[in-house]
Order: C-alpha cells, then sequence, then structure tokens
C-alpha cells in the first residue's frame, strides 16, 4: 500500500506515479497525507485502484477520473471531479463551486454542502449531495443525475436538457425552462440505487422532488427570447 505524504513528495511525483500505473497493479490502495489544499491531486487517474486523500484538497482533485474510487477525509475546493469519466468521488467535507462539473459517468458524493453551480453542463455523471448546494446549479445540464437532501439556491437547472434533479429540500428558484415534474417509479426507482450507492440509509425516495427541462428552449423561438 503505497503511502505518499506530499510535505515531503512533490505532488508532481505523485501524479505521474499515478498515471503509470497498468490496469493489473497490485498497487490498489494509495493513501496520501498532509494535502495541504494542494491544487489538481489526483488528476487523471485512469486504472480501478483506491484513493484516500487524509486532509483538505484544492482546485480540481479527482479531475478526468476515469476508473478510480478516490476518497478525501476533508473539504475540496472549486472543480471537485471535473470532467469525471467513471469510477467514485467521495468528499466527506464540503466542496467548492463547479463540484462535478461536465462529467461524463461515475458517482459523486458529497457528505457536506456544495457551492455554486454544482453539476454544470453535466453530461452522465450522477451527483449525491447530502447537504444543500448553491446558485445556478446543474446549469445547461445534459445528462445524469443530481441528487440534493437539502436545500438548493437560486436559478436550479438553467436551461437545463435532459439530466434529472431530485431535490428533499426547498428550491429557492428554478432557472430558465427548468419545472417540477412527477416523480415517477422509474425515479423512485433511480434515487433508491444512488441513494444506496451513495451509503445514505434512512431518507425515503418519496420525499424528493423532481425537477427537469420543459424543452421550450431546444430550437430558438421569437416568444422565448427573453429567456435565452
Amino acid at each position: 500500500m503505497p503511502n505518499v505524504d506530499l510535505s515531503t513528495t512533490p505532488l508532481r511525483d505523485l501524479n505521474a506515479a499515478l498515471h503509470a500505473l497498468a490496469a493489473d497493479t497490485n498497487e490498489t490502495h494509495w493513501v496520501v497525507e498532509n494535502p495541504a489544499g494542494r491544487h489538481a491531486i489526483a488528476v487523471g487517474v485512469d486504472v480501478p485502484v483506491q484513493i484516500e486523500i487524509n486532509g483538505h484538497v484544492g482546485y480540481y482533485c479527482a479531475g478526468m477520473n476515469d476508473a478510480a474510487s478516490i476518497v478525501v477525509n476533508g473539504n475540496a475546493g472549486v472543480g471537485l471531479a471535473e470532467n469525471m469519466m467513471s469510477g467514485m468521488v467521495h468528499v466527506k467535507g464540503d466542496a467548492s463551486q463547479a463540484a462535478g462539473a461536465t462529467g461524463h459517468g461515475g458517482l459523486l458524493v458529497i457528505d457536506g454542502n456544495a457551492s455554486a453551480r454544482c453539476g454544470i453542463s453535466m453530461k452522465g455523471i450522477n451527483i449525491v449531495v447530502k447537504g444543500s448546494i448553491g446558485h445556478m446549479s446543474a446549469f445547461m445540464a445534459q445528462a445524469g443525475a443530481l441528487v440534493v437532501l437539502g436545500d438548493a439556491g437560486d436559478a436550479l437547472g438553467d436551461s437545463i436538457y435532459e439530466a434529472r434533479l431530485y431535490v428533499r429540500g426547498t428550491v429557492k428558484s428554478l432557472g430558465a425552462d427548468c419545472i417540477e415534474k412527477p416523480l415517477r417509479e422509474e425515479h423512485v426507482e433511480e434515487l433508491k440505487s444512488l441513494l444506496a450507492a451513495a451509503g445514505v440509509e434512512d431518507v425515503a425516495p418519496d420525499e424528493f422532488r423532481r425537477y427537469g427541462s420543459a424543452r421550450k428552449l431546444y430550437n430558438f423561438h421569437v416568444d422565448n427570447v427573453d429567456a435565452y
């Protein structure tokens, strides 16, 4: 089990070692100590290893993650798991802006709160936030699901495409072309699966409301010009 102390090992060396791993590596569990808010920790990992980071991380931690399981025992800065492709990223604290932005796949779990623009332009990633999220979250979200156990800020789902948004608490306001939609059986099943994957056991799917696209902005129409 490799143990890397970033107070003595350069971050570039850690990322280079992770990028050099073969698909059949037996170094499958990495521990990173003293991250001290450094940026771009464990970015671009493309093998199914486990990485545990003990402390707070800066910008773009776990960006472009593909197959790895990354746990942050602390808070995360801007752009957590940006452009994530697959695998799992789990932050035990809070996350700053743009968590999960442009993510194509995998599961992002945030135990605390997420700031503004959580899940913007998401393209297939699933995100579970156990706290609340800030304004403009899921802006132009194209695919995937965003599950929020707390509240959502202003302009949720602005200009949304086909992503599915589930909020248990209150929504301060909905963005352009985002509306509340019925919570059907297939959505209940999806919620059950995502909540279980995120380790949430005491919350029922029927406590959530679903939001999605009204599909009025797919094509330009002069009557909707103020919404663009």
